[in-house]
């Protein structure tokens, strides 16, 4: 039976920092200096559950774009807390990348399912632009632009993303 542990005082000092995948491994990888990568490298291998979470996070990742989410990150006005939000979402999106490709032996995000990966690109010149839209649409009904098209066109620029992602928006 494996046993997974990790001591209170890692995870607390890591809570301070951040609260995600990447966070975790980082803390296991802390409590196991000896093999705590083998045994998740072990686990992605022989248990279905395993494999489907991290294939599932490797789809989510590969459609996730950190250069986009820095640009919605401009609409917080208050720059010192989008700075300091963001820089942790960055780092923790950057761990969890780092920690998913270190388990599932890889070297790329879905390099295991080249036909997604390549998908998945080819939607991205058409995505972006409505990424961009939508941005530009979120700043003017914030500034209080009455213009009923503003509200519709968000409304259409997430059921576009939505349906351009294919399962989330």
């Amino acid at each position: 039976m494996l046993r997974l542990a990790i001591s209170p005082s890692t995870v607390d000092s890591r809570k301070k920092r951040s609260y995600g995948f990447g966070t975790a491994v980082e803390a296991w990888l802390d409590a196991q200096p000896n093999g705590g990568m083998t045994i998740l490298q072990g686990m992605y291998r022989e248990w279905p559950f395993f494999q489907m979470l991290l294939s599932n996070m490797d789809m989510v990742l590969a459609k996730s774009d950190i250069a986009i989410a820095s640009r919605y990150a401009e609409l917080v006005s208050d720059t010192a807390l989008r700075h300091r939000v963001f820089s942790r979402l960055r780092a923790e999106w950057q761990s969890t990348v780092d920690a998913l490709l270190r388990i599932m032996e890889q070297a790329s995000l879905l390099e295991s399912n080249p036909l997604l990966a390549r998908s998945i690109r080819n939607r991205f010149p058409y995505l972006d632009p409505l990424n961009h839209m939508q941005i530009e649409l979120l700043k003017r009904y914030r500034a209080g632009d009455p213009n009923e098209d503003v509200v519709t066109g968000i409304h259409l620029t997430i059921n576009g993303l939505a349906a351009g992602l294919r399962n989330s928006g």
